[in-house]
């Protein structure tokens, strides 16, 4: 299973996300593949945020190595998952989308939810990360499921 985690500019909640999906995969023994993108091209290259990195480290998650890159077509893909963390972010990646096949890899990690973005308060960054391991813990397990 090939999942990525997108957000706008992959630096705070997306790479949270990766993190905490290959944090349980890989506990599960699952060898997935989890990466993560950004819709923005604001900070390709660049690790993610100091307090995602922080928030992270507190759940005994390690994602100071990663590095936010863009979203690009290819990645319909390489991925059997795009799971998108609020719906302009989505929009973005479905107005990519060439066809049925791609649409169709593409969700909300969050059914009928967002993802808010944290960047502006720092006080969003533990409950935004509660969120999404609740959500990655869910949707883990369909797509268990859906794999037997």
């Amino acid at each position: 299973m090939k999942i990525l985690m997108v957000c706008l500019g992959n630096i705070c909640r997306s790479p949270l996300a990766e993190g905490i999906m290959r944090h349980l995969a890989d506990a599960q023994g699952l060898n997935w593949q989890v990466d993560s993108a950004g819709t923005g091209n604001y900070h390709i290259g660049k690790k993610p945020d100091h307090r995602s990195i922080k928030v992270a480290k507190a759940h005994g998650i390690d994602i100071s190595a990663q590095q936010a890159r863009q979203f690009s077509v290819a990645d319909f893909d390489s991925f059997d998952v795009i799971a998108v963390m609020d719906e302009q972010n989505y929009r973005d990646v479905m107005r990519l989308a060439e066809n049925d096949s791609q649409r169709e890899k593409v969700r909300l990690l969050i059914k009928n939810e967002i993802v808010p973005d944290p960047y502006y308060d720092d006080a969003l960054f533990a409950p935004v990360y509660d969120l999404i391991e609740k959500n990655c813990v869910s949707l883990l397990a369909e797509l268990k499921t859906q794999n037997r």
